[in-house]
């Protein structure tokens, strides 16, 4: 999905937030938001151009992203809610369960069939995630840690694509019972939240 909220000249990012557009609307007003960079508050900056995303069960979501601006380095980040990924048409949700049936061992045109999506779509997801999975990996074992009292690693596997899924459905598990309102949140949302959106990719490139 090209996103024309999202550019590429280091002036622009994406931060995940809240799903909640309400609270972060209040947040934003208010200068709870701050900068990944600098710290500094972020304030309001209009919004990003509506489009459609693709949920579960064939579901389609509307968003228009909101945008803010860094009141110190001036940088203008797009505020994507953590249930979708930067540049992409499908919510986490969906994309997480292509993961996990993946994990299963199934290839791209089964879980494309199951999903009822295109088979490119959910190949390349599969391809950019294998890319990332030892860094996804590596980034949830040290959430994990952080969050468990007595952390329980999940056994290795020969592939490193369900070996990340597992790390960050037990680092999900550890958020929950660390603080029990995670539950209403997604492993996939969680996901997108804890690593900035990039499950997928290591910055919001295009599809």
């Amino acid at each position: 999905m090209h996103d024309d909220t999202v550019c590429t000249s280091g002036r622009c990012r994406v931060l995940i937030v809240d799903t909640d557009v309400v609270l972060v609307e209040r947040q934003l007003q208010a200068g709870e938001l701050t900068c990944p960079s600098c710290g500094a508050a972020l304030g309001p900056w209009g919004h990003g151009r509506p489009r459609e995303v693709r949920g579960d069960l064939g579901s389609r979501l509307f968003v228009r992203p909101r945008r803010s601006r860094c009141t110190g380095c001036g940088i203008t980040h797009v505020l994507l809610p953590e249930m979708l990924w930067p540049r992409r048409m499908d919510a986490a949700e969906v994309i997480g369960l292509g993961l996990e049936i993946a994990a299963l061992g199934l290839g791209h045109r089964r879980v494309a069939a199951r999903l009822g999506l295109a088979e490119d779509t959910v190949r390349g997801w599969f391809r950019r995630f294998r890319r990332r999975s030892e860094d996804v990996r590596r980034y949830f074992t040290v959430a994990l840690v952080a969050l468990a009292d007595d952390p329980v690693m999940p056994e290795p596997s020969a592939c490193p694509l369900a070996d990340a899924v597992s790390v960050i459905t037990a680092a999900h598990r550890a958020a929950v019972m660390k603080w029990p309102e995670m539950n209403t949140v997604s492993r996939w949302a969680f996901a997108g939240r804890v690593i900035d959106g990039r499950v997928l990719t290591c910055t919001a490139s295009a599809s």
